[in-house]
């Protein structure tokens, strides 16, 4: 029997609040009531989805599948209403669009600026994650758009490329020895403990640019936001291996490889997609811009 959406708003507002009763309260609903709608969501996955207490309640294993799975439908059911409400009226809506951390984001976020000057109803919700985080969203339809940095496979995504591309280096203190030199070499960073990145691909890109160091580096962590990888580095954990962002930090510095590695960010879509025009509009403004003659005014390039 399928879920209906409003039981897995009273499942997730009973989830939040590790309480029937609270969350009985904000749904304005009874809690014997509440309790039995708990009861047959449970006999119709035919799994426990709470440990119950006297004082409160929290999720099994499977309730936590549930709650991640239940937000997304929520968010997807929500996206859709929009859109039709979108297409009611004049060009309005929202965008939603996944990104990594990269200097691409300024040209996405130019793009962004001279298309709500055109049309100023228009929202956009931007998520910010690894490239393996978006494509996920992306493929079970929660985003619009990607802005992914390589090693990335767009085999099922109509893309574009982006023409700036990403300098890699190292974060470290200002104290640091490192900070001294203008660059560094893989043997440098051989005796330094390093913070890199999760992704798989990405280590792999690294490795190749170790070379035979790589399995005698000391890896202290691994991050997926620079922002968290900057405060481990100002707290002495390491040093941090990511992108030149143009980030300003008092005690940091940052330092390019030598020999120079530089990455490429595409923007993806999902192929043979049905767009709605707001998302078409947007679509067509990015293709806009990458076809303008150099120096054009609002062109939005880095």
């Amino acid at each position: 029997m399928p879920v209906e959406l409003r039981v897995l708003r009273y499942f997730l507002a009973v989830a939040q609040e590790e309480s029937i009763t609270r969350a009985a309260a904000q749904l304005h609903l009874t809690q014997p009531a509440l309790s039995r709608q708990l009861m047959q969501l449970e006999q119709e996955l035919g799994v426990r989805l709470f440990h119950r207490s006297r004082t409160h309640i929290r999720l099994t294993d499977e309730g936590l599948l549930l709650r991640r799975r239940a937000q997304q439908l929520l968010d997807l059911a929500e996206k859709t209403a929009r859109e039709f409400a979108a297409r009611e009226t004049e060009l309005m809506g929202e965008i939603a669009i996944g990104a990594g951390e990269t200097r691409s984001m300024t040209f996405l976020s130019q793009a962004i600026r001279t298309f709500r000057e055109r049309y100023p109803k228009v929202t956009f919700r931007i998520f910010s994650a690894n490239a393996d985080d978006v494509k996920e969203r992306l493929d079970m339809g929660l985003l619009d758009m990607g802005l992914l940095t390589e090693p990335v496979d767009v085999g099922k995504y109509a893309f574009c490329r982006m023409q700036e591309k990403d300098r890699w280096g190292v974060l470290v203190r200002t104290d640091s020895p490192l900070a001294a030199g203008d660059a560094v070499t893989p043997r440098a960073l051989e005796s330094v403990p390093l913070l890199v990145s999760g992704r798989e691909s990405v280590q792999r890109e690294l490795e190749s640019w170790f070379g035979e160091r790589w399995d005698r580096l000391h890896i202290a962590a691994t991050f997926n936001l620079i922002l968290n990888a900057a405060n481990m580095v100002r707290c002495g954990v390491g040093a941090a291996l990511g992108f030149d962002l143009n980030l300003a930090f008092d005690d940091l510095r940052f330092l390019p490889l030598s020999p120079a590695v530089e990455t490429g960010t595409v923007l993806v879509w999902k192929k043979d997609q049905t767009l709605t025009p707001v998302v078409e509009a947007f679509h067509q403004h990015i293709k806009d811009i990458q076809q303008a003659p150099q120096g054009e005014e609002n062109k939005g390039q880095i």
